[in-house]
This record gives C-alpha cells, sequence and structure tokens, in this order.
C-alpha cells in the first residue's frame, strides 16, 4: 500500500469510500473492503452510514492505529456552529474516541469561511480528530481558510478523475502541504467505458479502473477513495501496486479534461474553479 505522510500522521494513499451505502449494506461491505486490506475508510454524517461503519471497524479486530478513519460535518451544523457538538455525535455513532480526519462538506456562501473552519482548530486541539480539513471548497476558499484556521489544515476532499482538470486546486494543496482526496476517482463510473482508456489499460494488461486509479497513486499528494458494493470490484480497485504508468501514460489521462468534465455539481455547489 502506497502512504503519504501530513503533519506526521501517515495516510494509506487508497480508501475506501462508503457514500449511497446505508443500513447492513454499509456494515456488510465496509467489513469486505477491510478483509480485502483498505485501511482508509471515508463515510460522513450525511451519508447516513456511519454506525454501520463503526461496526465493521469495530468488527474487524484491527488494533485502531492501523485504521485511518475520515468523516465530514453536514452543512446544517455548520450553519449553527455546531461543528464540536456534530463531531461528539459522529464519534458516538461510529463508536469512535477519535477520527483521524474530520472534514467540512461542503461550504457556506452565507457564512465567513473563518466562522466554518474556526472551530475545526477546537476539534483538533481536543483530541477527537488527529487532523482536519475541508471539502468541495474552491481554490480561493481554500486559501482563505488556510489563513483563517489557527490549527493547519491537512487534507482537501474534492472531485477528481481524468475528465475533471484540477491542477489550479492540486497545485494549493501541495503548497499548503495538504493531502487532496479524489473523490468519484472514476468519474462514476463513466470513464469506465471510455474506449481510450479501455485501449490502454488493455495494453497495460490491467482493467480500466486500476489503471485510472494508479494514475491518481501515482500524483505528489492525492489520494483516492473509489466505492465499490462487490468483493469482486475491491479486490480489483485494491489490486494496483504492481504496475506503473510511465510519463506519456500519465500525460494520455491528463489531457482527456473536458469542461464538462464534472459530474458532482448540486444546487448548493460553489462557483467552481
Amino acid at each position: 500500500m502506497d502512504t503519504l505522510t501530513i503533519q506526521d500522521v501517515t495516510i494509506p494513499k487508497l480508501g475506501y469510500g462508503t457514500w449511497e451505502l446505508s443500513g447492513d449494506a454499509a456494515r456488510q461491505a465496509t467489513a469486505t473492503a477491510i478483509e480485502v486490506g483498505f485501511r482508509h475508510i471515508d463515510t460522513a454524517a450525511v451519508y447516513g452510514n456511519e454506525r454501520e461503519v463503526g461496526d465493521a471497524l469495530a468488527d474487524s479486530g484491527l488494533p485502531r492505529d492501523e485504521l485511518f478513519v475520515t468523516t465530514k460535518i453536514w452543512t446544517d451544523a455548520i450553519e449553527a456552529g455546531r461543528q464540536m457538538e456534530a463531531m461528539d455525535e459522529s464519534l458516538q455513532r461510529l463508536g469512535l474516541e477519535h477520527v483521524d480526519l474530520v472534514l467540512l462538506h461542503w461550504p457556506l456562501s452565507n457564512r465567513p469561511v473563518a466562522d466554518q473552519v474556526g472551530p475545526l482548530g477546537d476539534i483538533q486541539k481536543s483530541g477527537k480528530a488527529r487532523l482536519i480539513g475541508v471539502s468541495n471548497y474552491t481554490t480561493s476558499m481554500l486559501d482563505e481558510a488556510v489563513k483563517a484556521s489557527d490549527v493547519p489544515l491537512a487534507a482537501i476532499q474534492v472531485e477528481y478523475h481524468p475528465h475533471l482538470d484540477q491542477s489550479k486546486l492540486l497545485c494549493a494543496a501541495r503548497e499548503h502541504d495538504m493531502m487532496f482526496t479524489s473523490y468519484a476517482p472514476l468519474g462514476q463510473g463513466e470513464l469506465l467505458n471510455n474506449p481510450e482508456i479501455m485501449e490502454l489499460a488493455k495494453d497495460k494488461g490491467v482493467t480500466p479502473a486500476q489503471y485510472i486509479l494508479r494514475w491518481h497513486m501515482q500524483q505528489e499528494n492525492v489520494t483516492a477513495i473509489p466505492k465499490a458494493s462487490s468483493r469482486g470490484h475491491m479486490e480489483e480497485n485494491f489490486d494496483i501496486f504492481g504496475f506503473e504508468l510511465n510519463d506519456a501514460e500519465m500525460t494520455r489521462l491528463f489531457d482527456m479534461a473536458r469542461p464538462d468534465g464534472r459530474v458532482v455539481d448540486p444546487k448548493w455547489a460553489p462557483a467552481w474553479d
């Protein structure tokens, strides 16, 4: 497993995303992901599956320090200034004394960035989260958040895949020595049927998903959290450490970025870069 280190915390570069998983399916899928080898697990309060994810973590029997767990605080708690209370509620559902990373899930347009990120410092100081960060922030918002926080932000999580150019935000994250986590790293599956990627993967002797995830792994400070429901797809996604892409192969995927490449764009989203 490839790792990176942020603020002296070692983080697996490949994680498992639990968005849209609920109930026993969330518990079973998370348990299976851990069995396959995933040690970086991503959830969020709004997913409604923290309790099931926590049950899977407990059932795994793994020492706590072998797991990197991320959760996110939803906008209603941010708007109400309840970040600390929301953190406590997430920990109770997860059955954990701390998470490794807590993120603000989305920025609010009607609140100063300083008011949104300020309480994260208190959460980290309390020991309830080892690292803090944001999700779905633009480059200017990220720069503002870094300046506003009295504790260094460690991570930003946003949509990222070959169809979506995030070079500006990536550059900012690296300048701030932050982890950049790709959600929807396969373009919510749209990229798996891309003829060019299919041909590149075939020539490499791997699947399109493996080829794209390897592209993520080879980028500085980048982690990825693909979601998969079946054990077969989890094993496929995890089996990406036995090959590498050369510079030309990496460039081929970078060159696939297009103006309409974004797939996650809810009505509350900011004005993207």
